[in-house]
Formats: C-alpha cells, structure tokens, sequence
C-alpha cells in the first residue's frame, strides 16, 4: 500500500501533468470520474444503438465488440474478459490441455513473469521456460535448440519490458516456423499488437494470422476503460468462455468497458500509424537535444522506435528525474515526461541508470522537433539545478 507520501507525489504529478498545456499524450486514466463518464455518454452513441438493451453476462454490445474484434484480426471467434491476464491464462490453459504439454516457452521479461505475480505456476498449473534471456525476443536457431519439449510458445509484441521493441517479420515467421517443426502451438500476447503494423508492414489480420491465439487490450493503446480480448478458433474460443467463468470472469454487466472499446476502436486505432510515425521524430529530436545539452550519456531505446512508445535512458536517480519532469510541467506548462524508473539490468540497462516510457498519441501530434528540442533544454536545465 503506498504511504501518504507517496500518494501525495502521485496527486502532484498527476496535477501538474492534467495542468500542462503541452503533452506527448493524454490519456483517458488522467481524467476525472466526471469527466470520464461525459465522455462514453457523448461517444458510445457514434459506435452503437443506445436503445440496445444492456448485455447479462454478455450478449449485446459485448457480443458486437467481439464479433467486429475477431473480424479486425481475422480470426474466427472472439470472446472477452475483463482483465488481459484472466484471458491470457485461460489460453494458455485451454492449449496446455489440447497439446498434453502443460509448458509455456516464453520471454523472461513478458508480462506473465514481470507483473502477474506468478499466477501462470500458482493459479494455472502451467510450468514456464525461456528460450532466451537476451533484451529481445527469442530466434529461430533458440527455439529449434531449446533442450526442453514445450507445448506453447508465447511471444510478447511488442516486448514491453524490454523498451517495446519487435522482431522484423522475417524473424518473426521464422520463429514461429520453428516453433511449428517442434509440434508446439503459438500464442501471440498482443496487448499492444495494435500498432505493430507499420514496423512489419503488414495489416492486423496477417500479424494476427501466425499465430494460433491471440490477445488483445482496450485499454492500453486504444485508451478504453479496461478489458481484453481472445481470439482464435471457435472451438477454442468456446473452451475459454467455460473457464473464463471458472475463474470469476463472467461478469453480470460490462457495456462501460465494451462501449470504450469500439470507440477506441473507431477512433483511435486508424490514429496509431500516424503516432507510430510521429514517435521516430520525438525520438531523434530528444537524442539531438540531448546531445545540444551536453549530457554525458544517454540513450533512447530503441531507436528508431518500433511503436509510438519507446524508452529513455539517463544517467541520474529517479528521485531527481521524476522530481524534474514535475517541476517544469508546474514551471512551463511543457510536460515531457512522467515517471523514472531504477534500471535493474534486465531490459540491458547498466547500474545508476534510470528509464521512463514515452508514449506519443494524439496530443504529440502538435509538436514539433524544435519543440521537442527546447523542451529538452528545459528540463536538462532543471535536473543540473537539482543535481
């Protein structure tokens, strides 16, 4: 539980940051509980019948979210689940029991290892390994040589942990190939998979069309209230839905959390590319303006970016980092960045070393290089006043 303290930081930064006139990204989690409900009341009628009546443990405007969800990544059903980690599990499971193989090959730093408490050993009963521990995700030659069976691979995209990054798509096919000649299904964690189309250059449904499953939030690139999606066979999918009640997801009503989902979908997913883009200009314009400071060492990773989120690297404690970002969005109005985070030397980064994630969204869109360069001078000029 945080301190009083810590809550208090947490309501600065959150205040400065909804006060800055100039942001890479707003998000909806910043905005008031009144503000938030305005908003689904003015959108949800542009994305569905508001005279529908109301879903009961799904149907109505559940049902047309995963219909049109199966249809956008071309997959034949789809069923959703409040929560990415009760939907990923179930998948998980459901192919354990259909390849007799109750072991998951999988990245060290994806999101069931990093932030899920353990729950695939703990709750599922399933057993993980990983083909590499590289800041990357794993090669063909890694999971052809891997000395253990596996009966599911289970690729991240983009790696978040890892600073977003993505394989090519001939790396990509390749490893999902290989898992292929191991007689192992594959299951894409694409809780993010929504802007990985202009780094592979290939539309949802081939991305999504590798794998034998799929995952997809609403919340987190298309900025929906919550809840996700698992796409894939009918048969499988109908699996799911039995064990999505098993383990306390069948919900009695969810019409807040689908409404948002088809507005972001209406919304914000034909945006992404134009952020995905926009991304690789703020991040060359950061590395110029650091490089225009003079700061010892930096790093923006990856560069380019291969969505609209990337991560930066310096060298100063957190505690001075998120201290300046707070100052010069109270200072100037001009919030480049929100929280640092200590490296811990498993995304690659080296001691005293700290990262932020920067995300660009439709706020980003206005700025400029130039913009983003004299930002950067702002705030190298507040961290050497607090250093």
């Amino acid at each position: 539980m945080a301190t009083m303290d810590e809550q208090e930081q947490r309501r600065r930064r959150l205040t400065a940051w909804r006060g800055a006139r100039r942001v890479l990204a707003r998000v909806g989690a910043d905005a008031t509980l009144g503000e938030r409900l305005a908003a689904l009341a003015a959108d949800a009628p542009s994305v569905h019948d508001p005279d529908d009546c109301t879903d009961v443990y799904g149907g109505g405007v559940v049902a047309d979210l995963e219909r049109r969800t199966a249809r956008l990544l071309g997959m034949e059903a789809a069923a959703f689940f409040p929560t990415g980690t009760m939907a990923q599990q179930v998948a998980l499971r459901c192919w354990a029991g259909r390849t007799g193989n109750a072991t998951v090959a999988l990245h060290p730093l994806s999101h069931p290892e990093v932030h899920e408490g353990g729950a695939l050993g703990v709750v599922s009963g399933l057993r993980t390994v990983h083909p590499t521990s590289g800041p990357r995700l794993p090669d063909a030659e890694e999971i052809r040589e891997f000395p253990e069976p596996f009966g599911t691979l289970m690729l991240e995209l983009p790696l978040r942990d890892a600073g977003f990054v993505l394989p090519s798509w001939e790396e990509l096919t390749a490893v999902v190939d290989a898992a292929r000649e191991r007689d192992a299904v594959v299951h894409f964690d694409g809780a993010r998979l929504w802007e990985c189309g202009p780094h592979f250059g290939r539309a949802l449904p081939e991305i999504a069309g590798l794998a034998d499953s799929v995952y997809v939030s609403f919340y987190k690139s298309l900025d929906g209230l919550s809840g996700a999606v698992l796409a894939g066979p009918s048969t499988l999918v109908e699996e799911a839905r039995v064990w999505r009640h098993r383990y306390g997801g069948q919900l009695f009503q969810q019409f807040p959390a689908a409404l948002s989902a088809l507005v972001g979908l209406e919304r914000e997913l034909p945006r992404l590319p134009s952020y995905v883009a926009h991304a690789k200009v703020v991040a060359g314009a950061l590395a110029e303006g650091f490089a225009a400071a003079g700061l010892p060492w930096f790093r923006i990773h990856p560069e380019p970016p291969h969505t609209h989120q990337f991560q930066v690297w310096l060298p100063y404690g957190t505690e001075v980092l998120d201290e300046a970002s707070v100052r010069q969005a109270e200072r100037t109005g001009v919030a480049l960045f929100r929280r640092w985070f200590a490296g811990t030397g498993g995304a690659g980064l080296p001691p005293g070393v700290s990262f932020t994630e920067v995300t660009v969204g439709g706020a980003g869109l206005e700025w400029s290089a130039e913009d983003v360069r004299d930002a950067v001078a702002g705030f190298v000029g507040v961290v050497r006043g607090l250093s």
